[in-house]
Formats: C-alpha cells, sequence, structure tokens
C-alpha cells in the first residue's frame, strides 16, 4: 500500500486527482497539508483560513486529515508519497525536500521551471532510489496508440509533417499562469503539452530548430508562441499554443496520401470519446476512438515507477528529454522574450 499526500488544496487535487485515486487500490490518502505562514509568502490569517476550509472539503469527501504546513506532510512518517500540484515555480524547493526526506513525488507538469533544477531533482531521486513522475497525463490515453498505428500502417502514407496546436481563452487575471513570480507564461503552461507530443511523434532525436515567444500588452509573461521541432529524418512537427486564444486541442497529420485530424488530444476527460478524421483521395471517414482515464494511467505508472527499477529510470530520462526541450525552446526564442 502506497500513502499519499497532497501537498495544497488545489482544483486539481480535488477534481482529477482523487477521483482517480479512489479507483485504485494500491493507494491510500492520508491527508493535505496547507502552509503555515513561514511558507507562503505574503500570506495572512484570512488566506491561510481559507486554504484550511478548501481543505476541510477534501477531507469531508475523501477522508484523511489536515496537515498545517507542507514541511509536516512531507516530514511524516505516515506518508510514501507526495501529489504536488502547486505553481511551477514551487515545485522545485518542495519537490526537492521531499526527495531528500525519503519520499516519492508525483509533481503536476512541468516539473520545475528549468532544465538544471530539474536534473537536479532528478539527481536526487536517483541518489535515493526514489519516483519523480512528471504528470502529462494525455500521453497514456489509447487513443494515442490508436493514431500511432493508423500512422504505422502508412494509412495516410508516408507523414510530410505534424502540427500541434494548444491553446485556451483568457482566464482571470489572478491565475498563476499570468503571473512570473509563480511560473507562468505559455510556455511552460499550454507549450509544454505541444512540445511533450511532439518529441513523442518525432522519437528520440527530436529537437528544436525555431522558436518564438510573443507578449501582449498588459502582461509580464508570454502570452502565445510556437516553435518547429525536427528528427534525424527530417520529419517536422509545427507547434503554436496560448492563452489568450479561442480553444483549440489539436493534432493534424498530413501524409502523401491522405491526413489525419482530431481535437481535444491533449485535454480529454475521463468518459470523453475522442474522433480522429481521415481524408483519404477526399473521402472523409470519422472513427470514434476509446475513452479513457488518463489521470488514473498517470498514477499507475507512478506506481510502476515506485515498484520497478527499470520503469524508474526510463521516466528520470523522460522527466530530463522533456525539460531539455523547453530550455531548447528558449535558447532558439527569436523574439528574445525567454531570455528576459
Amino acid at each position: 500500500m502506497i500513502r499519499i499526500g497532497i501537498i495544497c488544496p488545489s482544483e486539481i487535487a480535488l477534481r482529477r486527482f482523487l477521483p482517480a485515486l479512489c479507483n485504485l487500490t494500491d493507494f491510500k490518502f492520508i491527508g493535505i497539508a496547507v502552509a503555515d505562514r513561514s511558507e507562503w509568502e505574503d500570506a495572512n490569517d484570512e488566506i491561510i483560513n481559507k486554504e484550511k476550509e478548501k481543505a476541510n472539503t477534501f477531507i469531508e469527501q475523501y477522508g484523511g486529515r489536515l496537515f498545517e504546513s507542507y514541511t509536516s506532510i512531507i516530514k511524516s512518517v505516515e506518508i510514501d508519497a507526495i501529489y504536488l500540484p502547486l505553481p511551477p515555480a514551487l515545485h522545485y524547493k518542495w519537490a526537492k525536500l521531499a526527495l531528500l526526506s525519503d519520499k516519492h513525488v508525483l509533481v503536476e507538469k512541468p516539473a520545475t521551471t528549468s532544465y538544471n533544477k530539474t536534473n537536479e531533482l532528478v539527481s536526487i531521486a536517483k541518489k535515493k532510489n526514489r519516483a519523480i513522475h512528471e504528470n502529462y497525463m494525455f500521453i497514456y490515453h489509447t487513443q494515442l496508440t490508436v493514431i500511432n498505428d493508423i500512422i504505422e500502417n502508412r494509412e495516410i502514407g508516408d507523414v510530410r509533417l505534424y502540427r500541434i496546436s494548444f491553446g485556451f481563452p483568457r482566464r482571470s487575471p489572478n491565475d498563476f499562469r499570468y503571473n512570473k513570480k509563480l511560473g507562468g507564461g505559455a510556455l511552460l503552461d499550454c507549450g509544454g503539452y505541444t512540445i511533450k507530443y511532439a518529441s513523442i511523434l518525432l522519437g528520440k532525436t527530436a529537437r528544436i530548430v525555431y522558436s518564438n515567444s510573443n507578449y501582449i500588452e498588459g502582461f509580464y509573461v508570454d502570452v502565445f508562441g510556437s516553435a518547429a521541432l525536427v528528427n534525424e529524418c527530417g520529419t517536422t512537427a509545427q507547434i503554436a499554443f496560448g492563452m489568450d486564444n479561442s480553444y483549440r486541442c489539436d493534432l493534424e497529420v498530413w501524409g502523401s496520401k491522405g491526413s489525419l485530424t482530431t481535437g481535444r488530444i491533449m485535454t480529454p476527460p475521463a468518459g470523453f470519446i475522442p474522433e480522429v478524421v481521415l481524408t483519404i483521395r477526399n473521402e472523409i471517414e470519422i472513427r470514434k476512438l476509446p475513452a479513457d482515464d488518463v489521470f488514473m494511467k498517470s498514477i499507475q505508472r507512478f506506481q510502476r515507477c515506485i515498484e520497478n527499477d527499470s520503469e524508474r529510470n526510463n521516466n528520470y530520462i523522460e522527466i530530463l528529454k522533456q525539460a531539455e526541450l523547453v530550455d531548447e525552446f528558449i535558447g532558439k526564442d527569436k523574439s528574445g522574450i525567454n531570455g528576459k
């Protein structure tokens, strides 16, 4: 039995993580932590009390108990693993403490805000023989396997180009995604999804050859961006992303004989039935794909990383590859924005 605790009563923890966890018999939810005054800069009693109210909602629905500091849950002998859904800039600090305290860590994407910090966490995890898992859930959906089969069976011929787009309308001004101090910015949020999927489609030799970030007036983080990735065979993936955009979460595969398109490729909720549209010689076919529960499957991957050395080591490589590509994006960014 893997005893797990949550740092921070976030929306994703309540809405997605715990419902998925409840379907797994090898995990036990122990409790949820709120920050104390020393752990939350600029916090006051009102903010702390609101966080406690949120945390008690978790406990009312799912049991467990309240830990009144992040440090106390990390240091607790009742806990084997930590789920960490804090804003990106806070991942490194608390994931590091958890790993040093011999806890396994399931961290929301991105693992950290830089390659060097991610590499340090992975190095600690290796030394401590602990699992660290970056929660890009969508990669476990069965629809990706079906799409890969269509491509590998050459139903649309040889691939000429991949296009991946992920963007959503502007959220509230206090959303952490628009806060530079909290690790906000489109690249680290929706951009990370597109980079992750492009690297899966292109394989281990994927590299970024062009990138560009864009600001808009009134914001101090990148709000939209684009890039091109290529592999050793010369296959290209174009990516575009943004967080002040009309909603899009699409894959297009352009082949020599036809094309494949699909939506919700990176954000399918549990039970959602995806569709792919195949256009071959001007004939259109719509195929329904299996529904899935990607959050549950991501937690199961975390479990395999805890229990299996080979799985854990493979996951280290995947996490570092993602961090490397994000750093490549920043290094090749023609706008110069991410270098500021």
